[in-house]
């Protein structure tokens, strides 16, 4: 991995220890609102409800980061994700099931531990798994995309209900009102979050729709304490365009600088296809763009770092300006 890919992923871990309470994932999803403060202690709440019901010991937890979930590490062995709202409740018995069917084929992805689960508790959703590493160790281009090619030439099981992939939502659903940004931007992030949704199923994708991971970038993959690439993060496992899963790798090399062009052609050459030479490249990458800005946005309302990040990001957009100051958020 490139120093400024590092150094980005380094910061987005200071923030987070910096601001237990509000520090978001790396490319994650917008959390749900529960209707009560979603923090280290609420979310420390479930957990020791959860891990009295199926008999873990939750007295020495200790939280890693609080985001679209408050995840913790129990022990040497153990991870809990706490989700913010028993409304993930479906996407979360997805979850493990996404988890145990990977562990049946021998596929390198984090393992969900053998007990029942999920778990509602307190309101809230959790989940638990094996811990990768004791420390964080993200994996060269290589193996990233080496366990990216290898994902998509599997084909799911039948009983594993995977959702097709809809980034923004059904095409009827609501536009998000953006109520925390100023008049103007929050206008120009409707009118983008719209012309997304509208043209995302309309390019044309070349290399077929199969199983996909829906988040698939550096910083959900981990390298285990054998040195092995392994799969974290599984919350937006879908059936979509495979394109969808390179998309951010060649987005972090091409246009925030995250990636080296050497880094970028080892993951070409790895995976066997460079997205960045298909005509539907600038269209995409655009899209991308979109989501990762609508979630910066919706942690605007309580998180003034992440209101200033949205602010630079819609600046670029709108202007067409450099995204090379764009922060690993």
């Amino acid at each position: 991995m490139s120093t400024a890919a590092v150094k980005a992923l380094r910061t987005l871990a200071e923030v987070q220890r910096s601001r237990r309470g509000v520090a978001p994932q790396l490319m994650a999803e917008s959390a749900i609102d529960v209707g009560k403060a979603f923090t280290e202690t609420s979310g420390r709440r479930a957990l020791l409800q959860a891990c009295q019901h199926v008999g873990l010991a939750a007295d020495r937890a200790e939280l890693i980061r609080v985001g679209s979930n408050a995840v913790f590490r129990l022990d040497a062995e153990t991870i809990a994700r706490v989700a913010p709202s028993s409304a993930v409740w479906e996407n979360a018995v997805r979850q493990i099931a996404v988890a145990r069917w990977l562990a049946s084929t021998g596929f390198l992805a984090v393992r969900a531990t053998p007990v029942e689960q999920p778990i509602e508790a307190d309101g809230r959703v959790v989940t638990f798994w094996e811990s990768v590493a004791p420390e964080t160790v993200y994996a060269p281009m290589e193996q990233v995309a080496e366990l990216i090619r290898r994902l998509h030439a599997l084909d799911a099981p039948q009983g594993l209900d995977l959702p097709a992939l809809q980034p923004f939502g059904p095409a009827d659903g609501p536009v998000p009102s953006f109520d925390c940004l100023n008049a103007e931007d929050a206008a120009f992030l409707r009118e983008r979050f719209a012309w997304a949704r509208r043209t995302f199923p309309t390019l044309d994708f070349r290399l077929g729709t199969g199983v996909i991971h829906g988040d698939a970038n550096v910083g959900n993959v981990l390298l285990d304490e054998q040195g092995r690439a392994v799969l974290i993060d599984l919350d937006s496992f879908a059936i979509g365009p495979r394109e969808w899963d390179l998309i951010q790798t060649a987005l972090f090399a091409d246009r925030l600088g995250w990636h080296t062009p050497e880094e970028y052609r080892t993951f070409v050459e790895v995976y066997g296809y460079d997205i960045t030479a298909w005509d539907g490249y600038p269209t995409l990458a655009d899209i991308r763009e979109v989501a990762m800005t609508v979630w910066m946005a919706k942690k605007a309302a309580t998180d003034e770092g992440a209101a200033a990040e949205a602010r630079k990001r819609i600046a670029a957009m709108r202007s067409g300006g450099s995204r090379r100051d764009w922060g690993a958020y």
